[in-house]
């Protein structure tokens, strides 16, 4: 009998309101199998909260409380107090938060919960968008990227700001712990989520959340594109230990950009040079991560 990988248990009911392939929904299901049961997650104004708490139902089998959707940072640090004062142990506290509610209207809070070490996991799912609202771009929209406030025309080729470094960010504030996740690769997720529950002090996720609606691609290819993601190096998965980071997937050689691009109606308009500028872009990118496992790598030895 193959001995399984992931923890079997599940705390996320099926037929809830996701969207067929919705990369949050995955993201929260292994999310959940990594912390188990004794979990409390607070879950801002998103996607998330239509299909988590449309009242009277719920999709978790653990306990939920919304909060607006600028104060995730602050409400997991109240749970925190609260849970401490009623002398509950081995409690997760989380917080759920897409990327609009995190590097956007979120990001004063989550400061706030990481300078007041707050001994809590705080989760942003990147989406890359406002999707609950419309499509909206965010901080984390990629440079060029379509959006419903990004229109494509002669004259505009999508967002003209790059991506908000949200982990330089987070970093800066020396958390005990920080990492990307990409559901996609499910062994390399629950190994972190194990990491980051036996931790104590502020901790911080980064999951790649591709969105079929909001980056217009087919439902069914949301692993593949997410595999993609990665493996041409536009979102790299590493993690952050006491300031020392380590890249936990490298492959011979990254993929062309293009793969990833051409996947996506929200690229469809770029042209040959501005692909050419973000795989020159993603080609830095790497290398100064690479630089930096090797001089951390030092620095232990």
């Amino acid at each position: 009998m193959a001995k399984l990988t992931i923890p079997a248990q599940e705390l996320m009911w099926g037929g809830h309101s996701a969207c067929p392939g919705c990369g949050p929904a995955l993201a929260m299901r292994l999310l959940l199998k990594g912390l188990g049961p004794r979990t409390l997650v607070s879950i801002p104004a998103s996607c998330w909260t239509v299909i988590a708490t449309p009242y009277p139902t719920t999709a978790l089998r653990v306990g939920v409380l919304d909060n607006a959707i600028e104060a995730t940072g602050a409400s997991i640090s109240g749970l925190r107090a609260a849970a401490d004062a009623l002398g509950l142990e081995n409690v997760n506290i989380v917080g759920f938060a897409g990327d609009g509610g995190t590097a956007d209207i979120g990001l004063q809070a989550l400061s706030g919960m990481l300078e007041r070490r707050t001994n809590a996991i705080y989760v942003m799912y990147d989406n890359e968008a406002y999707m609950n609202t419309g499509i909206q771009r965010s901080g984390a929209t990629p440079w060029g990227a379509w959006t419903t406030t990004t229109p494509v025309s002669a004259a505009v080729h999508g967002k003209p700001e790059p991506k908000k470094d949200i982990m330089g960010i987070v970093l800066a504030h020396r958390p005990a712990y920080a990492a990307t996740l990409n559901p996609a690769f499910p062994e390399d997720f629950d190994q972190k989520v194990e990491r980051a529950r036996a931790l104590v002090g502020p901790r911080f996720l980064h999951l790649f959340a591709p969105c079929p609606p909001g980056w217009k691609f087919d439902s069914s290819q949301t692993i593949a594109l997410g595999r993609l993601a990665t493996d041409t190096g536009v979102f790299p998965l590493y993690e952050v230990v006491d300031g020392r980071l380590r890249i936990t997937r490298k492959t011979g050689g990254l993929k062309p950009v293009t793969e990833y691009l051409s996947a996506q109606g929200r690229f469809k308009h770029l042209s040959a040079d501005d692909m050419a500028q973000i795989q020159a872009q993603v080609r830095t990118d790497w290398e100064h991560l690479q630089s930096r496992e090797r001089e951390d790598l030092g620095r232990v030895h």
